[in-house]
């Protein structure tokens, strides 16, 4: 027990030297710290080389807020809920510059392809609202947003199996709808 409340003072007077901009505070932070805050990027990403930026990131990060920490929880829980939130910017940062892609692309088709692609892209509309919800998400998230089927099954909470499982069947569905 006293260990528990040894650790909460050293993190509670690193954050409050860091904060006053003590850099070996930051450090010893860094190093208490570092494993935890990659372990949880890792998991969140299925990716090391996200994990080691983010994790990088998440310390900047720290740097910036580390005033915010107030010592009513458990430094460790603060730093958890920072790595968490930094991890969900990465994945919408992620998602806006796919998205931001594919606008391009569209603007570089010329309006006469674009104009007969209108009703073929209603139709496909028509056949996404048809498909079971979880199929169409797991669809649009693979084949629109670019994701890989590990992220996929990561976002979602299911297997990769689940993930190409409901990929397949939604591919199937569409084939037949759209051949109607």
């Amino acid at each position: 027990m006293y260990g528990i409340i040894v650790t909460q003072d050293l993190d509670y007077s690193l954050a409050r030297a860091a904060e006053q901009g003590i850099v070996t505070a930051v450090g010893d932070l860094y190093e208490r710290h570092r494993r935890r805050v990659y372990s949880l990027c890792l998991r969140m990403t299925g990716s090391r080389e996200e994990a080691e930026d983010l994790t990088q990131e998440v310390f900047i990060q720290l740097l910036r807020k580390v005033g915010s920490f107030r010592g009513e929880s458990q430094f460790s829980t603060w730093l958890y809920r920072l790595t968490v939130n930094q991890v969900l910017m990465h994945f919408r940062r992620t998602v806006r510059q796919r998205e931001d892609v594919r606008c391009e692309l569209e603007l570089a088709i010329p309006k006469s392809l674009r104009v007969s692609e209108v009703t073929e892209r209603i139709a496909l509309e028509k056949a996404l609202a048809r498909l079971p919800a979880g199929s169409r998400a797991i669809f649009l998230m693979f084949a629109v947003a670019g994701y890989n089927h590990r992220e996929i099954a990561h976002m979602f909470g299911c297997s990769i199996g689940n993930s190409k499982s409901q990929l397949h069947k939604a591919r199937k569905k569409l084939k037949r709808l759209l051949t109607v």
